[in-house]
């Protein structure tokens, strides 16, 4: 699919300044604006909102692994091998 030339935009705008009228167009455009600037700041609040998890994530000590009863380290050479 291709983008419209402009000669295709400036006809769709015409039509649609004949249709619906200066007055009905610019409201709607200015709706339009509104919609758009609510979606950025949505997006900015969100991302915000991650930063601020992911530092706080950060920001927490991180706890040594205590190793479970009954599992420590046993060597698993086997008798027979020389070690190395």
């Amino acid at each position: 699919m291709h983008a419209p030339s402009p000669m295709a935009l400036l006809v769709i705008a015409i039509v649609v300044l004949v249709l619906f009228g200066r007055g009905k167009v610019s409201s709607l455009m200015g709706e339009f604006g509104k919609g758009i600037t609510a979606f950025k700041k949505g997006l900015n609040d969100g991302t915000s909102e991650t930063n601020a998890e992911r530092n706080a994530a950060l920001d927490k000590p991180v706890q040594p692994i205590q190793p479970v009863p009954g599992t420590e380290a046993r060597d698993v050479t086997p008798q027979n091998e020389p070690r190395v």
